[in-house]
């Protein structure tokens, strides 16, 4: 009967671990963790999420990036057509830092005016040391950058306008 209590007998749940790897995937997380009474399993890798970010920090070529002030001073600067350039805004899926090049040496990902296709890079967000690309949701121009390097952003707050 000792054997059901024995630390060692533990099973897991090999579907579950599978599931957890490929949620760890689609969410560019790099650790998770699940308890279930006294079982607990984590799942977690090495910063491997940085190696796309360098992937793409050659590629873009884009002019130097005018950058607009932070979402509340372009409001009271261009007045009433603020709104309406917004809302083809990309969002912020995460709260995070916002960083618009690869390394401060970098050029920036997109400047105002450059044409994008979709799935191109915009910019990075780093939540908890993991830096998430942002990309182009369809082709278009970049027609605002609504924030600045290093600034933190929260969750829904609009990044670029791609119109």
């Amino acid at each position: 009967m000792t054997d059901t209590h024995d630390t060692g007998a533990m099973q897991v749940d090999v579907n579950l671990v599978r599931q957890l790897a490929e949620l760890l995937d689609t969410t560019q997380l790099t650790e998770i963790e699940v308890e279930d009474g006294s079982r607990r399993i984590r799942v977690a890798r090495k910063a491997a999420q940085a190696a796309p970010v360098q992937h793409y920090a050659p590629a873009p070529s884009a002019p130097a990036a005018q950058v607009a002030p932070p979402l509340a001073i372009p409001q009271a600067e261009t007045g009433a057509s603020a709104p309406a350039s917004t809302a083809n805004a990309v969002k912020s899926p995460m709260v995070g830092t916002v960083y618009l090049s690869a390394n401060p040496e970098a050029k920036a990902f997109v400047g105002v005016g450059q044409k994008v296709a979709a799935g191109d890079t915009l910019l990075i967000i780093e939540a908890m040391k993991v830096m998430n690309q942002i990309v182009a949701p369809s082709a278009g121009t970049v027609t605002a950058v609504l924030v600045e390097n290093g600034q933190p952003v929260e969750f829904d707050q609009p990044l670029v306008v791609v119109e």
